[in-house]
């Protein structure tokens, strides 16, 4: 099968194997080369592409329009949802849409930024009550606003339990596992790794919890006896006509919301600090900035964010340097048979752009391994948001992530805030470990821990 994608010598073929396989044996050794072989000549097979023209040809070519969805992915409803659901149909044009009046547009974000702002500043009172001795863990910190933001945005609460942490870790666990059943079709009836039966029990526990939800949203419009929308959940039980949707269907749309909303900003998040920690001049340009900008005594607010230039600088470097979806957010599957790069892909083969390959490539970014935020206030940086492929953390195409402005308009204002209330420092005898994990998404693979301590 001809599917490097590439007309230059800079494209080659990967074949991934799991984290976990430190040591083979020799009859291992000699299986999975037998199963590599496999994968290689059973069309539909993995194709790489690792230049911003093949880049383009793949994330905008009608030909890759759908995702394909893994086992995990349709176990635990996906395939229902914005992420995975075929782009071609109604079903999927109605969700972006609605998704995108309701949660995603310009003004829906606008909207919600006192509640963000908000979140942000609790966040800030728990560092801060923690005293300046406190060993921070970034991670725990991070995940819980960003988890507390997502809840507000679709359910139009903050509160949850250890019930909804533990179902989105789960749900991470699942979907970011190698399945061999993803790639052979014996192995996924078998289920040896027990995908299938996590996903059933999985999704057990989320529609029992997100059918509460729902139940409570309904008895709440019947007594207040309007029909104003509130949360995202209002707006879906008051869709009408074609748009109309199953409860079960609601239920998959909101999951994912929950599921997918969750992560990216806290990963991004902690590989911003952990720069930070690591970079004190880089940490104190930032600062210089705020004290400019902002000054002391009075918190950052989100008119403050369009002046801050340096800070979003160092926001864009950070998904350069470390993209949290370098891979998975970049899957497409030929619906039918393409040319890209001049190369034969038959359909059904999966696509992926490899973006961390393409941010660290030197022909494309000089001295791509060094962290200098400074390479975004000139000619040589893209816009961050996807139209220069060099650069596009959140995807391009019909397929772009539609949540990408309500991503960077949580990152910007709590970023500010971290950094202009706190000096951000290293725990003594403990060393700022930048080693990558990739599972659903690209984080670090050493929780992040250090010190705050109060700059006023």
């Amino acid at each position: 099968m001809d599917a490097t994608l590439s007309s230059t010598t800079h494209d080659y073929l990967l074949l991934l194997l799991p984290a976990s396989a430190t040591f083979l044996s020799p009859l291992l050794a000699a299986l999975l080369v037998v199963v590599a072989s496999l994968l290689w000549l059973f069309p539909g097979g993995p194709a790489w592409a690792l230049r911003p023209d093949t880049a383009r040809d793949i994330l905008y070519g009608a030909a890759f329009a759908d995702r394909p969805v893994k086992d995990a992915a349709r176990g635990m409803l996906f395939h229902r949802a914005m992420g995975f659901a075929p782009s071609g149909g109604d079903y999927w044009r109605a969700l972006r849409r609605v998704s995108g009046s309701h949660v995603f547009s310009p003004r829906c974000v606008a909207a919600s930024a006192p509640r963000r702002r908000a979140i942000g500043e609790r966040m800030l009172e728990r560092l801060a009550a923690d005293g300046e001795e406190a060993v921070v863990g970034m991670r725990r910190v991070l995940h819980a606003a960003s988890l507390e933001h997502v809840m507000d945005t679709v359910f139009g609460t903050t509160r949850y339990d250890e019930e909804v942490e533990a179902m989105v870790k789960e749900g991470y666990d699942l979907l970011g596992m190698f399945n061999w059943g993803d790639h052979l079709p014996l192995l996924k009836w078998l289920d040896l790794q027990g995908v299938r039966r996590r996903c059933r029990a999985l999704v057990r526990r989320v529609d029992v919890f997100v059918r509460t939800i729902i139940d409570e949203h309904k008895q709440r419009k019947r007594s207040a006896d309007d029909d104003e929308n509130g949360d995202f959940v209002d707006v879906l039980l008051g869709l009408q006509g074609e748009d109309k949707m199953t409860e079960s269907d609601m239920v998959a749309v909101l999951w994912e919301m929950i599921f997918r909303g969750t992560d990216t900003v806290a990963i991004l998040l902690e590989w911003i600090m952990a720069r930070m920690v690591l970079h004190r001049d880089i940490q104190a340009k930032a600062q210089e900035e705020l004290d400019a900008i902002v000054g002391r005594g009075r918190a950052v607010s989100d008119a403050d964010v369009a002046g801050l230039r340096y800070l979003r600088c160092i926001v864009k470097e950070t998904l350069r340097v470390h993209p949290p979806g370098p891979l998975l957010s970049w899957a497409r599957l030929a619906v039918h048979d393409a040319r890209v790069g001049g190369h034969h892909v038959p359909a059904g083969t999966t696509a992926m752009v490899n973006m961390w390959a393409i941010a660290h490539d030197p022909e494309i970014w000089p001295e791509p391994d060094a962290f200098r935020p400074e390479r975004f206030a000139g000619e040589e940086g893209s816009d961050g948001v996807g139209g220069d492929l060099r650069l596009a953390p959140f995807g391009a195409g019909r397929r772009v992530c539609p949540g990408k402005a309500l991503a960077l308009a949580t990152v910007h204002p709590w970023l500010a805030q971290l950094l202009h209330r706190f000096d951000w420092e290293p725990v003594a005898g403990v060393d700022v470990d930048l080693s990558e994990r990739l599972n659903m998404s690209l984080e670090m693979e050493k929780p992040l821990v250090c010190r705050a301590k109060p700059r006023w």
